[in-house]
């Protein structure tokens, strides 16, 4: 909504943003002026205007229109820009306001920047939606040659159906059963381990994506970062201090101060003395206190920072300034400002002393050390833009009429600004290998007539209509000559807990990673810095900003020549490169170790999940903890959100939630892992299972001149698939081929899991052969060695085909849980007391030649011993074979395990 008056004096106030672009800092937003002068808040409906705003889109950043008030006499017109509007979900922080709303539902930036989520469905799912539509080719394929060798004779078509209703145990109808229920059993070990406390599982469909993730896009603030600013280091060029000296510049601090009030004898005007020397005779070298007072107090004066007072509840905006030393007690203060930084520099200014205790559009107070209150006009404010990457401010010291102007701003802008000197450019690179936002201080002493002469060419240009911002900037410049450096400040935004680790091992498991971020980019630059996202012997390729095709082509061109260098692009560059270049981009952006994106909105962040997933066809994993994660989240394979500072959205929309960055670690390497082996080797068992039955039912149509008999009868079928192979089957889903602690040793061995080796066509080839040939062997063994008593083929080749299965599911394994081995053994149990009372089953058709089980036979040695024989030929090949493979040619983590 247009913001058109507000109960806060100053006519402003502040917003919270937090669930919109995922910044905790406050935003400033300026009420309209023609409506903030109104007497009475009744007058606002007694006059006559109207507001033009543009159509709804989707740039947070801009916003354009005009307010018109027709029944003053000269129509009033005034220009609307972003900072005259309230967003919707988001905060009013200071005061009451009144607005007009212009957009509202889907209209607004927020809605029009999230998409719908989709359905996500892992790859591991899909591979095997693949070779199930193979083993019903199969199906189709077998029962048509079974027919043709019956040579169709009579209805052919009706046998045709009895074979596809026989051989019909090929497709693998409990593998969806099975894979699901181990899917629930992966997300419960996920939220059971004490490890990664506080996850929570949100996604029972996709744990196995866990495992073959290639690209991880990270959110920065909040993700990578605590979110807390902390003051680290000031440099005066000849000395720094470091937190541990911090009480050194509050003593200078303290003296500086007492000294003036002593030589002021109790006036104010006692700041004048060392001013003077020091215009007079510039070159003199001033003494370390005084340069640390300039420094400090320089530092304190030129920012954004509105001091917040809570408790002022009752007191009206008239006494506040009459009761200012009650008022501005320090509990109950707080900073609010666009940038965390700001805030952290002049919260340090308090610990040494002189602190910010008031702040309006015109005015600033502050407060020294022995309690005295300094006040300054604000004559002029020049507020940091990305373009000029620096903000400025001229005060008048009110006891003084002393005229500075003060500015800091990034070192590449400020350098050639200051006074030439021989340590800037050094020393802002060694703060920024330690990871520290640097900024440089400087000032400028004007004298009463230099002021009104900028004031009225500045005033001048800010009239102008054509090329109002290049005349305004050209303007400013003329000032910013020959300033004197004052100091350097750094600022550190704390890392969370062990994200260098973290990143470090996802790095070495091959996963490439990608961070978005909606901030600046020199501080995304420092960010990936001090977080080895880029490693310390890479290069970093700042991708220049470019606006048309042709600017895209050349720097395109130039980024093609680097090798193995880390790319940083930001979100309007990287709109135009894809715009114009998709393809090439992605495949250059792809070869890159890392990639930092800066200034991106919800949307582009999502945008660039698709174009990897569409581009590469891998499979990608996007974290983040803030509402304007949330479509990035939904877009990726797998999303995983941490719960933050900034609210749960992000961690609700997930798929996975997490507490901390470096539990991501644990969950891919580990618990991934774990996932994708164990339903590769679930689902292909479960395969196997069913292909094993059909092939003997084949085999013993085959023998039969084909006919269309079934070999087990009912219930049989039904025991096999379920009460008898289930839970050894099933406990599959607790095998490991690697320790915890060794695969987050190792991460390398994640790479393996990326190239999808554990269900291939392969593999799953390899699967159908041992069905084949254990099938084969299990029917003609029982045919063979039963030509006396060919009744009890079933009974035997059944108990053949179960033990079979075991053994089989024993030599799948390869760590052993107790469960397993509880659940071959109730399997087997099973099957020897169900053969009591299950004796009709066990002959060929009910009645037919009149075979009903005779226990005694089951009893006899012979019985025993063909069974052993059978299953024995059956297994043992594959059991040296595996031996052999083991020895031969052993998979990497073998290896390492030994």
């Amino acid at each position: 909504m247009v913001f058109l008056r507000t109960s806060e004096k100053a006519g402003s106030c502040f917003i919270r943003t937090d669930q919109l672009d995922g910044e905790t800092d406050w935003k400033l937003k300026v009420a309209v002026s023609c409506t903030q002068r109104l007497p009475a808040l009744g007058d606002l409906f007694s006059i006559n205007a109207y507001v033009y705003a543009q159509k709804p889109q989707m740039d947070i950043h801009s916003f354009e229109g005009t307010f018109t008030r027709e029944d003053s006499d000269p129509p009033v017109h005034e220009s609307l820009s972003i900072e005259n509007t309230l967003w919707a979900s988001t905060v009013v922080a200071s005061g009451t306001v009144i607005g007009v709303v212009i957009y509202t539902g889907k209209e607004t930036r927020s809605v029009m920047n999230t998409s719908n989520p989709k359905n996500k469905v892992g790859l591991l799912d899909l591979e095997l939606n693949r070779l199930t539509k193979a083993l019903f080719l199969a199906l189709v394929a077998l029962s048509v040659v079974m027919v043709t060798l019956q040579g169709f004779v009579g209805p052919w078509y009706r046998n045709l159906f009895r074979f596809l209703l026989l051989f019909s145990y090929i497709i693998p109808i409990s593998l969806r059963v099975n894979l699901d229920m181990g899917k629930a059993v992966y997300g419960w070990m996920m939220m059971k381990d004490e490890n990664i406390p506080g996850t929570v599982v949100r996604t029972s469909t996709i744990p196995e994506e866990l495992g073959r993730l290639v690209y991880l896009l990270t959110d920065k603030t909040g993700t990578l970062t605590q979110n807390e600013m902390v003051f680290k280091r000031l440099h005066l060029g000849t000395v720094s201090y470091g937190a541990d000296t911090m009480d050194e510049i509050q003593s200078h601090v303290r003296d500086s101060y007492s000294q003036m009030q002593s030589q002021a004898g109790g006036n104010n005007t006692g700041s004048t003395p060392p001013r003077k020397a020091q215009s007079s005779a510039p070159k003199v070298r001033k003494s370390v206190s005084s340069r640390i007072h300039e420094a400090v107090k320089a530092i304190v004066l030129c920012h954004n920072v509105t001091p917040v007072y809570e408790s002022r509840a009752g007191v009206t905006g008239e006494t506040e300034f009459a009761e200012a030393d009650q008022d501005f007690s320090d509990e109950n203060r707080t900073y609010q400002a666009s940038s965390p930084d700001e805030v952290a520099l002049v919260q340090w200014t308090e610990s040494v002393g002189l602190t910010l205790v008031s702040r309006d559009l015109t005015s600033m107070q502050l407060k020294t050390p022995s309690g005295q209150v300094l006040s300054f006009c604000i004559l002029q404010l020049f507020p940091f833009t990305s373009e000029s990457k620096r903000m400025g401010i001229i005060v008048r010291d009110e006891s003084t009429a002393e005229i500075t102007f003060y500015m800091k701003g990034a070192d590449v802008a400020m350098s050639p600004i200051v006074q030439y000197n021989d340590w800037l450019e050094e020393e802002c690179g060694n703060m920024a290998r330690e990871g520290l936002r640097t900024l440089v201080v400087a000032k400028k002493a004007l004298t009463e007539e230099q002021y009104q002469d900028f004031e009225s060419r500045y005033t001048q240009a800010k009239l102008s209509m054509h090329d109002r911002s290049l005349k305004v900037a050209a303007v400013v410049e003329s000032l910013e000559r020959e300033m004197e450096l004052l100091c350097l400040t750094g600022v550190e935004d704390q890392l969370q807990a062990d994200v260098r680790p973290t990143l470090e091992m996802l790095r070495n498991a091959g996963i490439k990673i990608w961070m978005l971020t909606g901030d600046k980019l020199e501080t995304a630059t420092c960010i990936a810095k001090s977080s080895h996202l880029v490693s310390r012997t890479q290069d970093i390729h700042i991708f220049r900003q470019v606006t048309n095709r042709g600017e895209a082509h050349l720097e395109l061109n130039a980024f093609r020549r680097k090798h193995d260098c880390a790319l940083v692009i930001s979100g309007d560059s990287l709109e135009v490169c894809l715009k114009y270049y998709e393809h090439e981009f992605v495949e250059l952006a792809c070869q890159c170790p890392a990639v930092v994106c800066c200034r991106c909105s919800p949307t582009q962040k999502a945008h660039i999940v698709t174009l990897l997933q569409q581009h590469t066809g891998r499979r990608t994993c996007a974290i983040g903890d803030g509402g304007n994660d949330v479509s990035m989240v939904q877009a990726a394979d797998c999303g995983i959100g941490i719960e933050g500072k900034e609210g749960k959205q992000a961690s609700l929309a997930a798929d996975f939630s997490i507490r901390q960055f470096r539990h991501i670690g644990r969950l891919l390497m580990v618990h991934g892992r774990n996932s994708y082996k164990r339903s590769a080797a679930l689902g292909q068992f479960v395969m196997h299972r069913g292909l094993i039955i059909s092939t003997m039912q084949a085999v013993f149509s085959s023998v039969f001149y084909f006919a269309s008999v079934p070999l087990y009868q009912g219930f049989l079928m039904v025991g096999y698939a379920t009460i008898y192979t289930m839970f050894p089957v099933f406990s599959l889903v607790l095998d490991q081929d690697v320790k915890p602690e060794m695969a987050m040793l190792y991460p390398e061995l994640y790479k393996d899991l990326t190239k999808g080796r554990s269900l291939s066509f392969k593999t799953f080839l390899i699967w159908v052969l041992i069905s084949i040939y254990q099938g084969g062997i299990l029917m003609y063994g029982a045919l063979v060695l039963f030509e006396s008593e060919f009744v009890h083929v079933v009974a035997i080749s059944f108990t053949a085909l179960i033990l079979t299965e075991l053994l089989m599911v024993a030599l799948t394994v390869r760590t052993w849980h107790w469960l397993m081995v509880v659940a071959e053994f109730l399997s087997l149990g099973c099957y020897v007391s169900s053969l009591a009372f299950l004796n009709e089953y066990f002959g060929i058709g009910r009645v037919s030649f009149g075979a009903f089980l005779d226990v005694a036979f089951i009893t006899t040695v012979a019985f025993l011993w063909k069974v052993s024989a059978i299953t024995v030929v059956s297994c043992l090949p594959l059991y040296v074979l595996k031996y052999l493979r083991r020895k031969l040619s052993p998979p990497s983590y073998c290896k390492l395990a030994s």
